[in-house]
């Protein structure tokens, strides 16, 4: 059991409050660093075969604090999937590099565009295995991580984008038959060339939980990990069509607070989900990290890039926490420390007065 996972049980068993540091803004750069340059510069790997114990304890790396890193669908694509062996090599180098930078958690996207990669009854297999979505590699590839993670004491989690099918006319560059856009394309909307499920099709959403759910139940992952894509951020001249789901199922409620309460539904279901497989389980959300501007004059106006997980993306990050829907939350807060209006000294405060009084870790 990673050190992750054991605090993680104390702190669900006793419901303190922890605050934590250390994700931020250099954690996807970090991710890039790490593997091309793992990969790249060639670096010797440890045996994968018997990874080293974890590193004892030291004054630079405190026991509380949780240090990690993305690896994006963007990452694997430079990895050789060719052979279980070849996978297992690369992650090797890729998790010596994480723990030689003092870091104790990986936290790896195994679900970038309704696909996956692991073997999954749901999802076809993802592009990244073998360039074809769809067709696998013939090994499990996060059953490697998880196995190599554990091996060097560091902590696995799985990232999953629970609703992005296709981001772009070229990603990814196939679509499987069995991919969601072919199998139910009622559950489906377009933004632009992205083609995202519906946050408010009830089936759409049962899909995604029970998707989470074969995740926690098959791999021994040490928490789910959603970043901050929900409903798509705006695209100039185009909208996101659910005018047939809000007219079905929005009742008296006004169109951004049917959004809202789609994607909060699903926030609970996923949380509740988790707790009923594996309790063990984090379940942590790294969103956009202005909530609401107009909600907060100290976060001033206008907001970085001018967009609001609350307006725009129609995810009330802040209830989630206030109603203990999370185990911890990552806001992206990484921009210039004066960036007008939303200085990361604020932002972060303002977070940090958010989850006092609740069981969620500000990371």
């Amino acid at each position: 059991m990673t050190q992750r996972r054991r605090a993680l049980r104390r702190r669900k068993k006793i419901r303190r409050r922890v605050f934590l540091a250390g994700l931020g803004g250099a954690a996807l750069a970090a991710g890039a660093y790490i593997v091309h340059h793992s990969i790249q510069n060639g670096n010797e790997p440890k045996s994968p075969t018997a990874p080293e114990a974890a590193p004892e304890p030291t004054p630079a790396l405190p026991s509380g604090e949780w240090r990690a890193v993305w690896v994006s669908y963007l990452e694997w694509a430079r990895m050789d999937f060719s052979s279980e062996e070849a996978f297992r090599t690369a992650a090797a180098a890729l998790l010596d590099n994480c723990a030689a930078l003092g870091l104790n958690t990986v936290i790896a996207q195994v679900r970038p565009f309704g696909d996956a990669l692991y073997e999954s009854s749901l999802f076809p297999w993802s592009h990244l295995c073998t360039g074809t979505q769809g067709q696998g590699p013939g090994f499990d590839p996060l059953d490697v991580l998880v196995t190599e993670a554990h091996g060097r004491g560091l902590s696995l989690e799985a990232w999953v984008n629970p609703y992005r099918l296709k981001s772009s006319a070229a990603m990814p560059p196939s679509i499987a038959d069995t991919n969601l856009m072919n199998t139910h394309p009622e559950w489906c909307c377009t933004v632009g060339d992205g083609v995202y499920l519906n946050p408010a099709v009830p089936e759409a959403a049962a899909y995604v939980v029970q998707g989470v759910a074969e995740l926690v139940e098959k791999y021994a992952v040490d928490g789910i990990h959603f970043d901050d894509y929900f409903y798509p951020y705006p695209v100039s001249g185009a909208s996101f069509d659910d005018a047939a789901s809000y007219e079905k199922y929005g009742g008296e409620k006004s169109l951004e607070d049917f959004r809202r309460d789609s994607v909060t539904a699903l926030i609970r279901a996923v949380h509740d989900a988790i707790e009923a497989e594996n309790p063990d389980v984090a379940f942590g959300v790294s969103p956009f990290a202005v909530w609401r501007s107009d909600e907060n004059s100290e976060l001033g106006s206008p907001t970085r890039a001018g967009v609001e997980t609350y307006s725009d993306l129609y995810a009330d990050t802040r209830l989630w926490v206030k109603e203990n829907l999370l185990d911890y939350i990552a806001p992206q807060i990484y921009w210039s420390m004066e960036q007008p209006g939303v200085e990361f000294p604020v932002v972060y405060d303002w977070w940090k007065d958010v989850v006092q009084g609740t069981d969620v870790a500000l990371v």
